[in-house]
């Protein structure tokens, strides 16, 4: 099987029901899911599954999740039906709520780093965070796009950001507290 089609010489690739220029913003959009899924599976790959089976498992399933996502912006077709559904942002934030209790209090804002993982984690955050941008500029654009997943993406790097601090705890790995920033956080472990 040739993984190589050649129908993209010219620029264009193809969506759901139309070609599009490969720097259309949809595809711009899904292309840098695509990329924040990428280090998600880095991410996977640093994480041992003795201690992080808990997260390894959340990752797996937000990987499906980001095909999801980019799978429904493919689609341009009049009748659409998106796999996605506000049952996974419900699962993130349920999650979010764990992990932030897990880990130590959060008053200021932190350095990205720790272990290897934490840190993958929170490029994964920052690119996810690139996909949102991209994905309200795509809204304000074009009326077709499935805003759940603009939702989704909102809710992803939160939850990459709790992932990555409760990697760097039970690893014995303390945050770097940005040092000229102010009390911003307010806990219920204060």
């Amino acid at each position: 099987m040739k993984i190589y089609t050649k129908t993209g010489d010219k620029g264009q690739t193809s969506l759901i029901g139309a070609r599009a220029d490969k720097d259309d913003l949809r595809i711009e959009t899904y292309g840098t899911i695509d990329e924040a899924n990428s280090f998600i599976g880095k991410a996977v790959t640093e994480l041992d599954a003795a201690t992080f089976a808990d997260i390894l498992d959340d990752l797996e399933a937000i990987q499906h999740e980001l095909f999801d996502c980019g799978g429904d912006l493919a689609v341009v077709t009049k009748t659409r039906h998106y796999k996605m559904t506000d049952e996974p942002i419900a699962v993130l934030e349920k999650r979010i709520d764990e992990l932030m209790e897990e880990g130590p209090a959060l008053e200021r804002f932190i350095l990205p780093g720790g272990t290897p993982a934490a840190a993958t984690l929170h490029i994964a955050r920052t690119v996810a965070r690139r996909a949102e941008r991209q994905m309200v500029s795509l809204m304000k654009e074009q009326e077709d796009v499935p805003v759940i997943v603009q939702k989704y993406l909102n809710r992803l790097s939160d939850y990459l950001f709790a992932a990555a601090r409760v990697v760097n705890a039970r690893a014995g790995v303390r945050d770097v507290e940005y040092i000229r920033g102010a009390k911003v956080f307010h806990t219920d472990k204060e």
